[in-house]
């Protein structure tokens, strides 16, 4: 709506992405504080409440009762803001609503079997989720088919492409958008822990965008120029705002925790964001957290079934801290402080190449 402003009625300032990533930023924080408290409220009167997983440290226990599927409002957000601020037009910011809404779904039919017909913590079957996230992903690799996405790998602090990837970047972009999707969903663990290095990423990969869809900075960096793909960076900004509102209720002790219905779409999005950017593999230093939380649950699972012993106290790795007598908060701030860090590098990246 703010491009047509420009368009139509010469309001030219409207005319630059920076501006309009602004407003976007702007809408969706205040739209999702605005809807949140009036969400957390009904969701109690729904008992709409998020099921303790009954192996969780004891800890945890105590919040039950506690509403879930926050991620909704402030999915419902970024997709509003970026509705009116972004060119509609542009098959990027196309690729990016649809891969939100796609994996929001199916968080949102998880969260849903959780809460209504489980009682529990178990909502879709594995199998399901998967085949669910991959038929997603596959309908945005689509949209990134049809408009000739480059299939070129590129790798952190070198300047020179790796590699054309061809057709096998359909399984690469597949696994990219599902693995970065589970990953934000098992850090979801503690109140705000993947709330946080969520805004940083999406911060770190606006920027990206933003360089690699303009020709004289990403020509200047070296960077792969991807025409008009500095437009998805409205949508990042969209998602830093209303995830900065989340936080508002989300940090510990949690009023409303995210649910599936908010990490399925992070997770998706962020790894959309990354393979726009051609930083697929910066992605592991960007989602650092996300992925060890992830190896951690792999190296525990594996060796379990190889040895019948454990490597972590309790997997994700976050339990693993509080089975060891970390408080909570401690765990959430210095997990946010890695990420950071980890972001810091990454941007670090894009001049030391």
């Amino acid at each position: 709506m703010f491009y047509w402003f420009y368009r139509h009625l010469e309001i030219n300032i409207l005319q630059y992405i920076t501006v309009r990533a602004g407003l976007a930023f702007f809408i969706a924080f205040i739209l999702t504080m605005y809807l949140l408290p009036k969400f957390i409220k009904w969701a109690k009167t729904r008992d709409a409440s998020q099921p303790i997983y009954e192996h969780a440290p004891a800890s945890h226990q105590a919040k039950c009762g506690t509403p879930t599927m926050g991620g909704v409002v402030f999915i419902g957000g970024t997709i509003i803001a970026t509705l009116l601020t972004a060119k509609l037009n542009n098959y990027y910011v196309g690729g990016a609503i649809l891969i939100i809404t796609l994996f929001s779904l199916i968080g949102i039919l998880d969260d849903w079997s959780k809460i209504t017909k489980n009682k529990n913590s178990a909502g879709l079957s594995a199998r399901m989720k998967l085949l669910l996230q991959v038929g997603a992903s596959l309908a945005v690799v689509y949209v990134l088919y049809m408009f000739n996405h480059s299939t070129t790998l590129y790798a952190p602090f070198y300047k020179l492409p790796l590699l054309d990837m061809g057709y096998y970047s359909i399984a690469f972009w597949v696994i990219v958008m599902v693995a970065a999707s589970n990953a934000v969903n098992m850090t979801d663990g503690l109140d705000g822990l993947a709330t946080v290095p969520s805004i940083m990423a999406f911060f770190s990969l606006s920027a990206i965008v933003y360089v690699t869809g303009h020709a004289i900075i990403s020509g200047y960096l070296l960077l792969p120029n991807i025409q008009v793909a500095g437009e998805l960076a409205i949508v990042g900004a969209a998602m830093i705002g209303s995830l900065i509102a989340f936080l508002w209720f989300n940090s510990h002790p949690a009023e409303v925790f995210m649910g599936d219905s908010g990490s399925l779409a992070i997770g998706g999005f962020m790894g959309y964001m990354a393979i726009v950017g051609k930083s697929e593999l910066l992605l592991i230093i960007i989602g650092f957290i996300f992925v060890i939380e992830t190896v951690s649950v792999i190296l525990q699972v594996g060796s379990f079934k190889l040895r019948q012993k454990r490597v972590f106290l309790m997997a994700p790795i976050h339990h693993h801290f509080e089975q060891k007598g970390w408080k909570e908060n401690k765990i959430i701030v210095r997990f946010w402080i890695i990420s950071f860090m980890t972001n810091l590098i990454a941007l670090m990246s894009l001049k030391i190449r």
